[in-house]
């Protein structure tokens, strides 16, 4: 077919070459990384209501109260089974992703979040606070799961020159997912004393709608090629998610990415490596150093803490409490915001510079929030306004970059076989970090006072310098091409065998293999 046939193809079905891949991202997204902002958020309002609870309950078994001090541990206790689910279920999702495909994994998932919603459904009625820790810890392990499997999904399913944008979006929906929490956590809504139990369980309803979405969507068509050597379900799929036809670059560079993987083994497909693998071999050694650099400085940088700030802070600006729930939901809508922006902006100035320009806006914001709070504790008039204007800066410098960038590295830095377990070491990281973060900001706020946020800006600045110097662009490149460069950095300089003429994101929309058969509705 001539070049101006093709253009005028192109031209003729613009929406159909995206609409697949949009409807799978938002079905995927909506039972996936959404719950985790969604359940991170509706916790917060109930907090009083399920203390009460716990009171009353262990009133009711032993005919005496609990001291305020044991209060607080069992409600400790059911904040942290959030964290510590979170922990094992990002070690479940490499195994899941390897044995059961990228989508089937993340459908399973949601059988942890489900019976969990039961426990919370039926804790009043047997009168049991321990079936609320227990909900929170499978709620855990099912959010575990998706943030890791979902970025591997959408990376592994997006084209090249729309892969940022589309792993993105996982950042885009937690952010989202908070937002939601605290809109549906007023009062007015599922936020009073006798609604707290429904509250908790409407993350059920994410789950459902993904359960009966994504089966109707295709399975990541990289996982289909590589891991499971089966060409022919690879390029139903791939035919799928880009409109009807098979791009012939991409094609081939997934064909390539095959037998890079295969050499080690005779077949066609080569084993998944373990995390363990993956620090005893040298040759990563550079891209684990920056997963590791950046999962964790995602949750030690201190934006969960402005958020536990923010209450104080709006209440010293002169906000009167029964306002302050509607002012905390702008929190969450800048994050979402600012997700969304960066979502536009990721394939126009890159990975790199989002990321270590987040963490230095934040370093910035640090300086001007320490002094705002000093000053405010000695009288100065106005400073607590400028508090509030932190609040906003940071979150807003946090979705920017940070939110969103740090989820995408494992998918374009890692081949396919190192791919789940450099997610399974990022996920760990990340949430081993909430763990710490959850039980040291009590300590580090009573400790330190208004100077609170500066270990925040040390893991903020050391972050921005570390992956200045490590991290490589990543946009609109191939896997060889990142390959290469992280040889180059190691004075390995390696060339790389692939066509030069034309970026491989533009040659995908002209070059197809074949047409997707229409018939072929079911799913792969």
């Amino acid at each position: 077919m001539s070049s101006s046939g093709n253009e005028a193809e192109e031209g003729s079905r613009p929406a159909g070459s995206t609409r697949t891949l949009a409807l799978t991202v938002c079905s995927a997204a909506i039972g996936g990384t959404f719950q985790y902002g969604y359940n991170i958020s509706i916790i917060n309002a109930p907090t009083s209501y399920i203390q009460s609870f716990i009171n009353d309950t262990y009133m009711d078994r032993w005919e005496t109260p609990l001291d305020i001090p044991q209060v607080t541990l069992v409600w400790t206790l059911i904040v942290s089974a959030f964290s510590l689910g979170g922990l094992l279920g990002a070690l479940l999702a490499g195994p899941m992703a390897v044995r059961f495909g990228r989508k089937l994994s993340l459908l399973l998932n949601n059988s942890f979040l489900l019976v969990g919603a039961v426990f919370v459904l039926t804790c009043k009625v047997a009168r049991s606070f321990e079936m609320i820790i227990l909900a929170r810890f499978l709620v855990g392990i099912n959010c575990g799961v998706s943030m890791n499997i979902q970025p591997m999904y959408f990376g592994e399913s997006a084209p090249i020159h729309l892969r940022g944008a589309v792993a993105f979006s996982s950042a885009v929906f937690t952010a989202f997912g908070i937002f939601m929490g605290q809109v549906v956590g007023l009062t007015e809504l599922l936020g009073s004393e006798p609604l707290w139990p429904y509250l908790l369980v409407s993350n059920a309803l994410p789950a459902f709608i993904q359960l009966a979405t994504l089966p109707w969507f295709p399975e990541s068509p990289r996982y289909l090629l590589i891991d499971r050597g089966d060409k022919e379900a690879c390029v139903r799929a791939l035919g799928r998610l880009r409109g009807g036809k098979v791009p012939v670059l991409e094609m081939e560079e997934m064909l390539q990415e095959q037998q890079m993987s295969a050499a080690l083994k005779s077949g066609l497909s080569a084993p998944a490596k373990t995390p363990w693998s993956l620090f005893k071999d040298r040759d990563l050694r550079a891209q684990l150093g920056i997963v590791m650099t950046a999962s964790s400085a995602m949750m030690l940088c201190g934006n969960d803490s402005i958020y536990f700030y923010a209450s104080y802070i709006f209440l010293e600006a002169g906000i009167p409490p029964e306002k302050i729930q509607y002012i905390t939901i702008g929190t969450g809508a800048s994050e979402f915001i600012a997700s969304i922006l960066s979502n536009l902006l990721i394939e126009r100035v890159g990975r790199r510079f989002l990321l270590i320009g987040g963490y230095s806006l934040m370093v910035c914001w640090i300086v001007v929030f320490t002094v705002a709070l000093t000053l405010q504790s000695q009288g100065v008039a106005g400073m607590q306004y400028l508090s509030m204007a932190c609040v906003f800066a940071y979150i807003l410098s946090f979705g920017l970059g940070p939110a969103g960038v740090t989820g995408i590295l494992p998918a374009e830095i890692f081949d396919q076989t190192s791919r789940p377990a450099a997610y399974m070491v990022a996920g760990s990281l990340m949430w081993l970090s909430l763990f710490l973060m959850g039980m040291l900001l009590p300590f580090i706020v009573n400790g330190l006072g208004n100077y609170c946020f500066l270990p925040f800006l040390v893991v903020c600045l050391v972050s921005a310098v570390v992956l200045g110097l490590t991290m490589p662009e990543t946009k609109g490149k191939t896997l060889a091409q990142i390959t290469a460069e992280f040889d180059r950095k190691k004075g390995k300089a390696m060339r790389v065998d692939e066509p030069e003429q034309h970026p491989l994101g533009e040659a995908s929309s002209n070059n197809t293999l074949a047409d997707n058969p229409e018939s072929d509705h079911k799913t792969d």
